[in-house]
């Protein structure tokens, strides 16, 4: 009677569990994903087409919250704290998840290596060293430098904040041309460098082709040079760094979607490759092409994990070699 009883209590726990697993099978309510921009700044908007690809692919709904600030840590911190179960998730860039970790590593309240797992490499977003137009006569980057030389300390130059990969990237062709200027970093990000830029009060800033373009179009904004190895198509007559005479300074703006490490090998699995199918549909690529954005997953999560780890070590490498006041 009594073995008749437990096999009942375990019949009956099989019978009522099963609709609560049924129910468990990831996903079952809405994904989010934490940025650590503003809306509108070039990685919000490729986050926000990538997340309307993957409603579709997954079934549930996918909400982009924004959360700007401290570097990128409010929303590493927010996602990295989330429960572990793959429905909190954030895409940053390299300056919030390869430079600040770097940087910043004091100013965490987790341990980014520990606490912090790449589901994949999203996207490049080409950048350009841009000048302004108005009272500002050089064309290209050779007489950029020329015309920066007669002015030691009276140039400015746009960057998101001290430690930013725009703020070492000109500190880098600063140092490697042997010319002077003076950073001001805007916390506004692009919007901010366009309209200072438009009024002539910053001279040059590094800026993505997704933020510029139409500014370049307005006769606001003009390229000497752009970080990619290649020419861009829309921009057939803008060389690259290497062809100006000054090859591996700059950085090409990548993007990446982020996870709890202690998210289930078979969400983060699900994850990828949802993300994988969604970079890859052509509604995705179609619309990045739009932005001058290049969609490009991680081929798996072991690849996406050394991706990042080769990222952070090449900055740790620079931030090493280029020393910049983190206090401006």
């Amino acid at each position: 009677m009594i073995r008749f009883g437990v096999l009942l209590a375990s019949l009956l726990c099989i019978v009522l569990s099963s609709p609560a697993q049924a129910q468990d099978k990831f996903p079952s309510k809405p994904i989010k994903i934490l940025l650590p921009y503003g809306a509108g700044s070039a990685t919000d908007i490729i986050t926000r087409i990538m997340c309307e690809q993957l409603r579709q692919i997954l079934g549930q709904s996918c909400v982009v919250e924004n959360k700007p600030g401290a570097f990128g840590i409010i929303a590493i911190e927010e996602m990295a704290r989330a429960r572990p179960d793959g429905y909190t998730l954030q895409v940053g860039n390299v300056s919030t998840n390869a430079i600040t970790p770097v940087l910043f590593k004091d100013k965490f309240n987790i341990s980014y290596e520990r606490d912090v797992v790449p589901i994949a490499r999203l996207a490049d977003l080409p950048t350009l060293l841009m000048a302004t137009t108005r009272n500002f006569p050089p064309a290209t980057l050779a007489e950029f430098i020329a015309y920066a030389k007669q002015r030691p300390g009276k140039l400015k130059y746009a960057s998101p904040g001290a430690g930013s990969f725009p703020h070492y990237d000109m500190e880098i062709l600063s140092q490697r041309a042997g010319i002077e200027m003076v950073p001001i970093h805007i916390k506004a990000g692009p919007p901010g460098f366009i309209n200072d830029m438009g009024l002539g009060d910053i001279q040059v800033a590094y800026m993505n082709v997704a933020t510029s373009a139409p500014q370049i179009r307005a006769g606001v904004l003009k390229p000497l040079v752009t970080t990619t190895d290649a020419r861009l198509a829309d921009y057939p007559n803008v060389p690259t760094m290497a062809e100006a005479g000054y090859p591996g300074v700059g950085t090409t703006l990548w993007a990446g979607l982020f996870a709890p490490a202690a998210t289930p090998p078979a969400v983060l699995e699900t994850l990828h490759k949802a993300v994988v199918q969604a970079l890859n549909s052509q509604q995705v690529r179609d619309a990045y092409a739009k932005q001058n954005v290049r969609a490009g997953a991680s081929k798996s999560l072991d690849e996406a994990k050394t991706w990042l780890k080769g990222e952070i070590a090449n900055w740790q490498k620079i931030t090493k070699e280029i020393k910049i006041d983190l206090s401006e």
